[in-house]
């Protein structure tokens, strides 16, 4: 059509759905565009695992197509949490590819997504049971970082971060339990923001998953796509235990808005390993930056980072899954099913009394109100890098490396974004900087729970000062 762009894959979710409202385009033309970067692509990045083409074909066609703001966009539905009707769900597991189960439902996210008018393409690998700092798993293997095919996309969102990287499709579904949203927006290059606790729901199923730390989003490459989405599916639903305050106004309305003057409080090491000369100076480029633009920068010691806390839920977390997905095939799970760190993981769960259990969620929550205390008080926004270490080459945190390597090298990575979890902040990745060997560092910013609005202020300030989204990798359609 002649008022369409040639080049597609270089456009963000917003603007797609602005051809589709302003008739450039139909849906199914948007559709069968991703389809095709998704062929011709793919192959090179092993991002996309479930294609769901004839799916997205009829979704696209049809007049019950929901007309929400992102009506006929491609979107890609992360293999993890989120389930949708009638398609594999294999959570990075070769028990569930091995007996090919299939979700039976839409979660409530799904349906939000849905509503909002996105048309889901495909579905994106994932490790197994979306616990790793990298996308591995011994069930469909590793996914590639469009920017280098040699190193990784980091996890536990990799296979959507890829795809997103690589032009395939404008947004992708993630979720962030230790870092799983950011770590791979800033591998990849993109926006990873990680809402407040709550801010959305996971119904219809369970009102928390792995206990407190399950955050629901996106992966996009600009501000107002990330903004504008979590506009669509935040909110409770019927029987959730808690919910995050709502929003004031929409919070696509929050960017372009001043962010005023804000005191930012610069962390760059944390725990006992140091962090990477290249994660330190994206930070502090990004310091730099914000200090420019007029914000006051304070670097400042925190020694509730030094000595982060986990809290007891991921590993009963993951006895649990297992159990739960035995029942749901109906044959049991053993040692050979499962990779090594996470069967380790799911015994210790299962050592786990009850009276532990409680007794490291009090001390997890007493250390999250430690650290959420700095907020107002010292600063109002944190400056840290994303990850501890640039992406790694495929293979060092795979699934077979020994487990006490394997557990430090991923503690290594997520030193700055699991604390975030825990505490339930808000927390976004902006791709601001590349390294030497052209690899995405990302910085995090993290302001008070409830407080998504300063961080798109002052995100959408510094894309608009440090634009990224012309910044091209080597695998994009």
């Amino acid at each position: 059509m002649p008022n369409a762009p040639a080049d597609l894959a270089s456009l963000d979710a917003t603007a797609q759905a602005e051809l589709v409202a302003g008739g450039a385009l139909t849906p199914l033309e948007l559709v069968e565009a991703a389809i095709a970067r998704i062929e011709r692509v793919n192959p090179r990045l092993n991002a996309v695992i479930h294609p769901l083409y004839e799916k997205a074909r009829e979704a696209a066609r049809s007049p019950a197509l929901a007309r929400g703001p992102f009506r006929g966009v491609p979107f890609l539905v992360k293999d993890a949490v989120c389930t949708t009707a009638g398609d594999p769900y294999h959570a990075g597991m070769r028990f569930l590819k091995r007996h090919a189960y299939r979700a039976p439902r839409d979660t409530e996210l799904a349906r939000r997504f849905r509503a909002a008018g996105f048309v889901f393409v495909c579905k994106t690998n994932t490790p197994e049971l979306a616990l790793s700092a990298t996308t591995e798993p011994l069930a469909y293997g590793p996914t590639r970082n469009p920017w280098s095919l040699e190193h990784s996309t980091g996890g536990s969102s990799g296979g959507s971060a890829a795809a997103v990287a690589a032009g395939l499709a404008p947004a992708g579904h993630a979720n962030d339990m230790g870092g799983s949203i950011r770590i791979p927006a800033s591998h990849c290059g993109l926006v990873g923001l990680k809402p407040s606790r709550a801010r959305g729901t996971l119904a219809p199923a369970f009102g928390e998953y792995w206990g407190p730390l399950t955050h629901e989003h996106v992966v996009t490459r600009s501000v107002r796509d990330s903004a504008a989405i979590l506009d669509c599916i935040a909110g409770p639903a019927a029987g959730d235990p808690y919910t995050a305050p709502p929003f004031t106004r929409p919070l696509r309305d929050e960017v372009g808005t001043p962010p005023g003057r804000l005191r930012i409080g610069l962390v760059t090491q944390a725990g006992s390993r140091a962090t990477h000369p290249d994660c330190v100076a994206a930070a502090e480029s990004t310091a730099a930056l914000l200090a420019s633009l007029g914000h006051t920068i304070e670097p400042v010691r925190i020694p509730e980072l030094d000595a982060p806390q986990m809290g007891p839920w991921i590993a009963p977390a993951v006895a649990r899954d297992l159990d739960r997905y035995a029942a749901l095939v109906g044959q049991p799970i053993g040692p050979d099913d499962v990779e090594p760190m996470n069967w380790m993981m799911a015994e210790q769960g299962r050592a786990m009394s009850a009276v532990e259990y409680v007794k490291q969620s009090e001390a997890a929550f007493a250390w999250a109100r430690a650290l959420s205390a700095y907020w107002g008080r010292d600063f109002d926004v944190l400056l840290t890098p994303t990850a501890g270490a640039p992406p790694p080459r495929i293979g060092e945190l795979g699934p077979l490396v020994p487990i006490p390597e394997l557990l430090a090298g991923l503690g290594a990575y997520t030193i700055f974004t699991m604390p975030f979890d825990v505490t339930g902040q808000p927390a976004i990745s902006l791709p601001l900087a590349w390294n030497g060997a052209g690899l995405p560092i990302g910085s995090q910013l993290v302001a008070e729970y409830g407080r998504e609005d300063v961080l798109i202020r002052l995100a959408a300030q510094l894309e608009e000062a440090r634009p990224w989204r012309e910044r091209r990798a080597g695998a994009h359609a």
